[in-house]
């Protein structure tokens, strides 16, 4: 059986996350799937999804899949590069984001993601690269730690 950390996730969603309105529907060490519905907050002026929140939620569930494999070793993971390549406009609907590991290393992580329209039409992929961080990293002069 596939453990899955989904409710645990959606417990601790940060500040990005609640603002976005993103859900995590399944958490993984190979998958990590959420979706959100759109809103004002998600539109750019020309009333479609902004292409940041596009970003944001291949990083996070890229980030989140990084970390929950990096914490099986006591580590931390965090983004080194984002590319996200937009394709269709959506203006309103559910979009549904799925990330799977690429390369898991000790050192970096890659991860792929899709991000789907309520058709199941692809409306944006990425790529995401991790650093993995030793229990004892610092990260902008502080110790790695999620801030509540």
């Amino acid at each position: 059986m596939t453990e899955d950390f989904t409710e645990a996730l959606n417990q601790n969603r940060d500040g990005w996350n609640i603002a976005m309105g993103v859900r995590f529907v399944r958490v993984t060490f190979d998958e990590v799937v959420a979706e959100l519905t759109i809103g004002p907050e998600h539109r750019q002026a020309y009333g479609i999804v902004h292409g940041g929140v596009y970003s944001g939620v291949i990083e996070t569930i890229a980030s989140v899949g990084a970390a929950m494999n990096a914490m099986r070793d006591g580590r931390s993971a965090v983004g080194l590069e984002n590319t996200t390549a937009f394709l269709h406009a959506v203006r309103e609907g559910t979009l549904r984001a799925t990330a799977v590991p690429v390369m898991r290393g000790k050192r970096t992580q890659v991860w792929d993601a899709r991000v789907e329209d309520e058709r199941g039409r692809v409306v944006s992929t990425g790529r995401v690269r991790l650093l993995c961080l030793e229990p004892d990293a610092k990260l902008a002069g502080r110790a790695v730690a999620v801030e509540p």
